[in-house]
């Protein structure tokens, strides 16, 4: 006679409920894109769970009057997000890394979902082709010091202006003439099919990106029974590497929206490069760091490049920047 065995595992599969998986996002067009990239992805690993959104508007997303380094900075994109995981209301977020703050609450574990997308800065203008090729007083729109450093550094004669709202916002703003350039993350456009947007893309070596910039944050609570071992399947090793060595940086040097702070990682194999800068607003004082390391030792690495900024004398003008 044959005989079937079934696991308990599999017993308990069948029998019990499917999970329900709630996933806190912004209600932006590009946020709602990102987290129902992940909710699909997750949903075509684990067919039996039932993941929907819990859609959020956020502080960040209602102060549009003022500068972020202003209000508080990027951590007001993903407060009520994380308010919401620890009340229950979500098990987990998906976030732009670069908006997620060094400081977050313990009861939370942050991953990041790779591959990563294009990490660069891009040119957006109806009129010009590239920040060289715009006359001078030509007003240049961003929400990032970061940027303004760099294009101040580089463009002098240009007028940087602050430039807020969402995507949509930002290149109606542009239409409208407000603007005769802006400045947006490349990622976004692409994700949401508006790459032909694009005039031209700007090198690294010119503009150095965010930390985190391009990539996604999966943030979730740390007693949830199965989420760490499902969110495992996401992520990928080189881009985390290369997102927390950044991190890494930014939290040494406890960077905000208040300060120009850029860190960029590559991975080669097994080679982590690592570059990193600080500057003042105005671009007139700009240090840079750049090291390599083993893929394993990215918080090493992260520590590294932010004490070599730091030798150079980074703590003045991050003492500046806040004064």
């Amino acid at each position: 006679m044959l005989e079937f065995h079934i696991s308990d595992a599999l017993i308990v599969f069948f029998i019990m409920p499917s999970p329900e998986i709630i996933i806190a996002t912004r209600e932006s067009r590009l946020a709602l894109w990102q987290a129902e990239h992940i909710q699909q992805q997750m949903a075509g690993l684990y067919p039996l769970a039932h993941f929907s959104l819990l859609g959020m508007t956020t502080t960040g997303d209602q102060i549009l009057d003022r500068t972020l380094s202003a209000v508080g900075g990027k951590g007001l994109f993903v407060k009520e997000l994380e308010l919401a995981m620890l009340e229950g209301r979500a098990h987990m977020a998906v976030h732009s890394m670069k908006d997620v703050p060094m400081n977050r609450p313990s009861e939370l574990v942050l991953r990041v979902a790779g591959p990563r997308e294009d990490p660069r800065d891009a040119f957006v203008s109806n009129n010009h082709e590239n920040l060289a090729a715009l006359p001078a007083g030509a007003i240049v729109g961003t929400a990032s010091l970061r940027r303004e450093c760099q294009i101040r550094a580089r463009f002098p004669h240009l007028d940087v202006r602050p430039l807020r709202g969402n995507l949509d916002t930002r290149l109606r703003k542009l239409d409208q003439g407000q603007y005769q350039a802006i400045i947006l993350a490349a990622a976004g456009l692409r994700r949401l099919g508006l790459a032909d947007r694009i005039r031209s893309l700007i090198d690294t070596e010119d503009s150095l990106p965010a930390v985190g910039q391009g990539a996604l944050g999966l943030e979730f609570l740390a007693n949830h029974p199965t989420l760490g071992n499902w969110i495992d399947a996401l992520v990928d090793p080189a881009t985390e590497a290369c997102v927390f060595a950044e991190r890494t940086v930014s939290c040494r040097l406890a960077g905000s929206c208040d300060v120009p702070l850029g860190a960029f990682a590559e991975a080669e194999g097994e080679i982590l490069t690592l570059r990193a800068f600080v500057g003042n607003p105005a671009g007139t004082r700009i240090i840079r760091a750049c090291q390599s390391a083993p893929l394993s030792q990215y918080k090493a690495l992260g520590d590294g490049v932010a004490m070599d900024l730091l030798d150079q004398g980074a703590a003045d003008i991050l003492n500046a920047c806040r004064a």
